[in-house]
């Protein structure tokens, strides 16, 4: 294998024929042999406030609700001035 000498990062498609399609031109002139590594986001991440709303409504979480888990007032502790 031949001796990596620059690396460039862009964004592109694939479409429906299976085919990847860059979303601007390269900065290289061609034609050249090139080694192309995909990276595909995984599909099961969410976002913070989805999370967050997702367990809000979890009930794994309904022991919080109960009387003996709330266990702090608001004179509990001290107020933090920075």
């Amino acid at each position: 294998m031949d001796k990596i000498e620059k690396a460039i990062e862009t964004t592109a498609t694939i479409n429906a024929k299976r085919q990847l399609v860059l979303d601007e031109p390269l900065p290289v002139a061609g034609p050249q042999k090139v080694r192309v590594i995909i990276l595909l986001q995984e599909e099961t991440d969410i976002d913070e406030k989805e999370w967050l709303k997702l367990a809000s409504v979890n009930n794994a979480f309904d022991f919080l609700k109960e009387p003996e888990e709330d266990i702090y007032t608001s004179f509990d502790g001290k107020s933090f001035h920075d």
